[in-house]
């Protein structure tokens, strides 16, 4: 076998792996000889099989695994010496593949971008500035405030009162298709709040004003997409009548309503609250240090770049971007988007700073967990409630969401690293100030 260097450009490699008939032939020949015991052919004895009838029957198949295998170990020999790492998956071409026949020699050119040396980054000299948020008592009882109202009660109004957007009406119910009643469309003493949106499109509109004793025919359409398929897209009568008009009343803010949320009183409750919000507080101070850090590290690194890599990141930005821009746009389907200067400026910086990250991360040994990666998946399944189970066999065989969960966890491990051996200054700030911070990190 001989491998030759065609292009040395930069990042950029090139080469020609030859691999001749005669090394492919003992290749094949070692793989069938190896097989021979276990294969079992009519009129022949299992492990007596002749040779020539193996090479006759299963000879393409294994020369398919013979030359992959070959290029396979030459591309690992070559990395091995080179001490390249491609930034992405190399480009593989057999010559002459559409004419190529057994007992010719095998060519192969491959082609792919070189990460680049990443030089070494004096992070003793790094400074940054932490803010520091406590939670304040306005903050504390504007929570508190919010709280009551979620867990506000209904108290009946004064009969001959109009229902109004935000009261709770409690209704009997029955639906109607095409004149018939249909499963499903009865209900008796039921507290409806209006505006609420749950129930179809339209309903509750039409209770308003509505006072108690009284009859209302409601008329809507189900939704088109209704989870029914029955009533999709259909028209119906619903008789209500209206039972009581009930008026909201936000609780009152004491033991009794701490303990609603599973508080032992309102001092816990409280307690409680100034946690969180502090914990709020902590992780948007980290994510503008963060962003100080990132800052420092582009300033004082300067490295090339492949050419790929930032291509690929442009073009995601861009696309991304694109879907933001058109939020009613679900799918793929539609046309391309081009990155701008301004996309492949961020691009630079993004692989820039991912390069070197990972590169700090493999110096120091930083690996993600699998109990790290087990949390990271949990919290994403939440988002697909009673699917869970799915999520997870999905992200089981797909390499490339691993990968996605994986990356954001090694970079705030890296991160983090970098910070502990940082000079890291203390400054206590307003709440207003660090939400401030956090809208710049937007405009940046």
């Amino acid at each position: 076998m001989q491998v030759t260097e065609t292009l040395n450009d930069g990042l950029k490699r090139g080469y020609t792996i030859t691999i001749t008939a005669a090394e492919l032939d003992e290749k094949v020949t070692a793989k069938l000889l190896e097989a021979q015991p276990e294969v079992e052919i009519k009129g022949f004895r299992k492990g007596k099989v002749p040779l020539a009838m193996l090479r006759k029957q299963f000879g393409d198949r294994v020369m398919g695994d013979a030359m992959q295998e070959a290029v396979d170990g030459a591309m690992s020999d070559l990395f091995e010496k080179s001490g390249d790492r491609p930034a992405m998956q190399p480009k593989i071409e057999m010559q002459d593949g559409e004419t190529w026949k057994p007992g010719m020699d095998v060519v192969v050119t491959v082609s792919y971008e070189a990460l680049p040396e990443i030089p070494d980054v004096d992070l003793s000299g790094v400074t940054l500035e932490r803010l520091v948020v406590k939670a304040e008592e306005a903050a504390i009882t504007e929570a508190l405030e919010n709280l009551a109202k979620n867990a506000q009660n209904f108290e009946k109004r004064r009969k001959g009162s109009k229902a109004k957007e935000g009261d709770q009406v409690v209704i009997d119910f029955e639906g109607f298709v095409d004149g018939e009643a249909f499963e499903g469309g009865k209900g008796e003493d039921y507290p409806l709040v209006l505006g609420s949106g749950s129930f179809i499109p339209g309903f509750e509109d039409q209770l308003i004003g509505a006072k108690e004793e009284e009859a209302v025919e409601v008329k809507v359409t189900f939704p088109e997409q209704y989870g029914a398929a029955h009533l999709a897209g259909k028209e119906a009568l619903f008789k209500c009548t209206v039972k009581e008009v009930r008026g909201p009343k936000e609780a009152e803010i004491d033991d009794e309503m701490a303990k609603k949320f599973g508080a032992e009183d309102l001092a816990a409750l409280k307690a409680q609250i100034a946690e969180r919000l502090e914990a709020e507080y902590k992780g948007a101070s980290r994510a503008v240090m963060k962003r100080a850090l990132l800052d420092q590290l582009d300033a004082v690194v300067k490295f090339d770049l492949p050419p790929s890599l930032v291509d690929a990141e442009a073009a995601s930005i861009a696309h991304q971007l694109w879907h933001e821009e058109h939020p009613e746009v679900h799918d793929h389907n539609h046309g391309s988007v081009e990155p701008t200067d301004e996309h492949k400026s961020l691009a630079e910086r993004r692989v820039r700073l991912g390069l070197l990250l990972a590169e700090l991360g493999r110096k120091q040994s930083i690996e993600v967990t699998d109990a790290e990666m087990t949390q990271a998946v949990l919290n994403q399944a939440r988002q697909y409630p009673g699917q869970e189970r799915a999520f997870f066999e999905f992200v089981q065989q797909n390499q490339q969401m691993q990968q996605q969960l994986r990356a954001p966890i090694f970079e705030d491990k890296v991160v983090d690293f970098v910070v502990s051996g940082a000079s890291v200054t203390d400054k206590e700030v307003s709440k207003e100030d660090l939400q401030k911070a956090i809208e710049a990190l937007d405009e940046l």
